[in-house]
């Protein structure tokens, strides 16, 4: 591996910014993103695809839990998700373009892009393409090797990782058969995908993948995400550094 990973496992990383600690400050917000560089953290944030084509950085497939709006995120376009109230926030959606203006380099950034594990690549491209462009520290990760494949195979000096568990277990993970889920928890897809880290459930550390990416391939586990003392436990003793919320790290 050449990539230069320290940065990532330097600083404990906010999960979706530093929020929740104060009223008004909501996940992947501009005063989440705010709160984290104030404390030298590392952010993490996720992306969603707009309907015009572009990065929008929110979790959620749909706008009905965080905001008064409802439906999918993509069936909006840039402009119109500006636009969208949130329940308990004054902020607004900002793209991931917004994101790299605001933070500037000053802290560390993990990018997860969202899938539907369904092929398309529109906002792996956008996302690249953007990434291209910025100075500061960054990654990119994905739960679906196919994005993460694509930009080792079309951008390889980019920071790539892999965000998985050990199981796949619940309600949200049916959609994606038993097979599939397999194959994610096994890394089956390791040699397509080449990650330069992962970004493991904390709850399923330790794991022969976590165990072997750290021992004879010495490549960076972080993991997600830490909310109590024992997690704390085992994060420290299995991971690298810790996505963390509800908490200063």
């Amino acid at each position: 591996m050449t990539a230069d990973l320290g940065f990532l496992i330097r600083r404990p990383i906010a999960h979706r910014g530093l929020h929740g600690l104060a009223p008004g400050v909501v996940e992947n917000q501009p005063a989440a993103f705010a709160a984290a560089i104030a404390g030298n953290y590392a952010i993490e944030c996720d992306v969603q695809p707009t309907a015009d084509g572009d990065a929008i950085v929110f979790h959620d497939g749909t706008l009905d839990r965080l905001t008064t709006a409802a439906g999918p995120v993509e069936a909006l376009t840039t402009a119109e998700l500006a636009k969208v109230p949130f329940k308990a926030t004054g902020d607004r959606m900002i793209t991931l373009a917004g994101l790299f203006a605001q933070v500037r380099g000053r802290v560390p950034l993990v990018v997860e892009i969202k899938s539907e594990f369904d092929g398309r690549l529109g906002l792996t491209k956008r996302v690249a393409e953007l990434a291209a462009g910025y100075a500061g520290p960054l990654a990119l990760m994905s739960f679906d090797p196919v994005p993460i494949a694509w930009l080792k195979a079309n951008a390889p000096s980019l920071v790539r990782g892999i965000v998985a568990e050990s199981h796949y277990a619940g309600a949200h993970w049916a959609r994606i058969p038993a097979d599939m889920r397999r194959d994610l928890a096994s890394l089956a897809h390791f040699g397509e995908t080449d990650p330069h880290f992962l970004s493991w459930r904390v709850a399923d550390l330790p794991s022969a993948a976590t165990e072997r990416c750290r021992g004879s391939l010495g490549r960076p586990v972080i993991c997600w995400t830490v909310r109590t003392d024992s997690e704390r436990m085992i994060a420290a003793e299995h991971a690298d550094q810790v996505t963390f919320e509800g908490y200063l790290a």
